[in-house]
């Protein structure tokens, strides 16, 4: 799309909480798409080689993206002359500094990955802050880690994320800008910001669920876990390690999950594991009862208030919330959030 773009009447296209209600504005689901290969796309397989541009999109720089300076959203969206599709990651937002995940797509549905900062404001026309660097995070994983769910063509490669300070309930205005060479491409997208969520945030302290293990389902894998093939993380229930040593619990239904995050996510925590080893309890718990979607959420989400998936929950050893990551996330980002839980 050639000349400045506008920001009116903007749409998020989803790649958050599969099969479920995200409170941002959302259309469909990308992370369904086959990519398409561009210049700034990846056409590989999920865990292949690496898309181009990808080893610069992990690390943006401040100084290669335009400064706020007082000016509104729309005049920072200036700079930009093309656009491509912002595909939100996140959809639970409450005031305060948040964590906004996303994708990039072209309109052939292929992802992009370059340099990317956000900006945000209370619409198109008001002051605009930013830049919020959105460093690129891998999602591949080695391919002994790599399930079935996980291994078709045309996968998401990363995703984005900004750390972005919100200041009160209400919906903004996002503007995902990505360098690609001398130009300026740009997202627009929106966030719904409620005054609060019952879902437990950092800080504070998880209800202590009783997830499923193979002794509760009488030694049921399929009841266990949708993966292909099973992974270990069902040998203790939340509750038996809660407060007792570091953990990792993910919320996930890789067979079942309608926007194909939660394969990746999984083998992502099936990779971590094998890297903390016994440093860190990790254990996954799916979604649906009986892994049945006309059935309704398992209780363990409910306790949760949790409506979408998938969502990691990191827990130090005092059992305090110490790293909350919803919808899509990658490799770094976990590995850092786990490594702040053994401090």
């Amino acid at each position: 799309m050639a000349g400045p773009l506008a920001l009116a009447g903007v749409l998020a296209v989803a790649i958050a909480g599969c099969g479920s209600s995200s409170s941002s504005s959302s259309s469909s689901a990308v992370a369904s798409s086959a990519s398409t290969s561009t210049p700034t796309t990846s056409s590989t397989q999920a865990a292949a080689t690496p898309a181009p541009g990808l080893a610069l999109a992990e690390h943006p720089s401040l100084r290669t993206f335009p400064a706020a300076g007082g000016r509104t959203l729309q005049q920072v969206a200036t700079v930009a002359h093309g656009q491509v599709s912002f595909g939100a990651a996140t959809g639970v937002f409450t005031p305060g500094t948040r964590r906004v995940a996303f994708g990039l797509n072209t309109s052939a549905g292929g992802f992009v990955y370059a340099p990317t900062a956000v900006y945000i404001a209370t619409s198109p026309s008001s002051p605009a802050q930013g830049p919020f660097l959105a460093p690129a995070d891998p999602m591949t994983v080695e391919p002994q880690y790599r399930s079935r769910q996980n291994s078709g063509p045309g996968g998401i490669q990363a995703i984005y994320a900004a750390n972005v300070p919100i200041p009160h309930p209400g919906t903004y205005t996002i503007l995902a800008l990505t360098r690609y060479g001398n130009t300026f491409i740009g997202a627009p997208g929106q966030i719904a910001v409620a005054a609060s969520s019952p879902i437990p945030n950092v800080g504070e302290r998880p209800p202590a669920i009783a997830t499923d293990t193979a002794a509760s389902v009488g030694g049921n894998t399929a009841l266990l876990t949708t993966r292909i093939p099973p992974e270990d993380m069902h040998a203790v229930s939340f509750k038996d390690v809660l407060g007792k040593q570091p953990v990792a619990l993910l919320f996930s239904t890789p067979q079942l999950c309608v926007s194909k995050v939660c394969g990746p996510v999984t083998d992502i925590a099936v990779q971590v594991q094998h890297q903390f080893g016994n440093r860190v309890t990790f254990i996954h718990q799916e979604v649906y009862v009986n892994n049945q979607p006309s059935q309704g959420l398992r209780p363990q989400l409910k306790a949760f208030h949790l409506e979408t998936e998938p969502w990691l929950f990191v827990v130090n050893r005092r059992g305090v919330i110490t790293a909350r990551l919803e919808g899509a996330f990658g490799v770094n980002e976990v590995t850092s959030a786990l490594q702040a839980a053994l401090r």
